[in-house]
């Protein structure tokens, strides 16, 4: 069983000139988080979107703030209500947006307000391929992601597909932030390997904080 038997000190991994790896930042809050998540997707409902080709995806995903991010036969877009319930997307709480400010500060790029959040859930076999996140109105902002519940292999690569991926694992609490010369590197995450957290059970809960309006 893996879990956080103490508080987690955090630090801070330098892995490009935008990029960095903070190492259980938001470990010590992560309870608090995980009940924000369940009261948002009482009321948005993870759901396995598909993509424009058809393909049903992996991941389970769930949206809160001004925006979320929806992939269907449309393409890939950001919009401010929830395709299955035609509803606003629930308020980004107080303490997202926070983490997500000083994990951006922490990483170089202060002043960060983020206006979209993006939930994913990984159980144990669930990937997400590489891809960049360039659906953002503003590429100046940084990307900020935080890993909950079981650790995964995050894949880290260049600004080309090709170009070979770093193998980073994601524990508990972890926060990437990668922006400026970094923004547009690919990334992914390895298939979840079977496990059970002592906090969030046999999933992995990722939220991904973007500027998107």
């Amino acid at each position: 069983m893996t879990g956080d038997l103490f508080a987690a000190v955090p630090r801070v991994e330098r892995l490009g000139p935008g990029s960095v790896l903070l190492h259980a930042f938001a470990a010590n809050e992560a309870t608090a988080i995980f009940a924000e998540i369940e009261r948002i997707t009482a009321c948005a409902p993870f759901r396995q979107m598909q993509t424009p080709g058809g393909r049903r995806m992996s991941v389970a995903m769930s949206n809160c703030g001004a925006l979320g991010w929806v992939t269907d036969h449309a393409g890939y877009r950001y919009q401010a209500t929830d395709p299955d319930s035609g509803q606003p997307w629930p308020a980004m709480p107080g303490i997202f947006r926070d983490l997500a400010g000083r994990a951006a500060a922490a990483g170089g790029f202060p002043g960060f307000v983020p206006d979209a959040c993006l939930i994913n859930c990984y159980l144990p076999g669930a990937r997400m391929a590489l891809h960049q996140d360039r659906d953002e109105r503003d590429l100046a902002a940084p990307i900020v992601s935080l890993s909950l519940g079981l650790p995964a292999i995050f894949l880290f690569g260049g600004l080309a597909r090709g170009d070979k991926a770093e193998r980073l694992h994601l524990g508990h609490g972890d926060v990437i932030v990668w922006g400026g010369p970094d923004r547009l590197r690919f990334h992914g995450v390895a298939p979840l390997k079977e496990g059970v957290h002592t906090l969030l059970g046999s999933q992995r809960l990722n939220l991904t904080f973007r500027l998107a309006g």
